[in-house]
């Protein structure tokens, strides 16, 4: 990383995805809000042996799923982590009309999110990198430290999960979306 200024704009551009991306981990804002700042705290304190270019995103990512793992393996009651999920979505994509459009993104949403907090850790956490950070299949292996073809094998099961997953098939069904 070249200068202060520099981090500074890094961390303030890529803090809102982080965060999505660590509550989707986590299951749980509060840690999510902890883990990327442990994240971002971590490549403030290492700023001068920052990888420039394209590693600097997976470098990110593997210490915030780090972060997130700790966050994960503390004594926090499932029952605290789950519910709390929906209430955190962020980043709606573009505007909506009306209500009925929010409600029915609201319901998507919702359902997306309650099906992916279900996935077990090795499945969700590449689900969230690939899908909702935007990393490629390549930054996720290093970000997770597994094999490209780990990380491929391990999307490909997510999604298979997914799309057996009844309430994401009962609503597409209700919405008119099944195959």
């Amino acid at each position: 990383m070249r200068g202060d200024d520099e981090l500074a704009s890094w961390v303030r551009d890529g803090y809102a995805r982080a965060y999505r991306s660590a509550v989707l981990i986590c299951r749980n804002p509060a840690d999510a809000e902890e883990a990327v700042q442990d994240a971002f705290l971590r490549a403030w304190r290492f700023r001068d042996a920052l990888p420039d270019g394209d590693g600097r995103e997976p470098w990110l990512y593997r210490v915030l799923v780090n972060s997130c793992y700790s966050k994960l393996r503390r004594e926090i009651p499932r029952r605290d982590r789950e519910g709390e999920l929906s209430h955190a979505h962020a980043d709606r994509h573009g505007e909506l009309d009306g209500p009925e459009q929010l409600a029915e993104h609201a319901l998507i949403a919702d359902a997306v999110a309650d099906s992916i907090a279900g996935l077990p850790d090795q499945l969700r956490i590449p689900v969230v990198l690939r899908y909702f950070t935007g990393l490629s299949e390549r930054e996720i292996a290093l970000a997770i430290r597994r094999r490209p073809g780990t990380v491929k094998s391990r999307l490909h099961e997510a999604r298979r999960r997914l799309a057996a997953d009844p309430s994401l098939s009962a609503l597409a069904t209700d919405m008119g979306m099944a195959r």
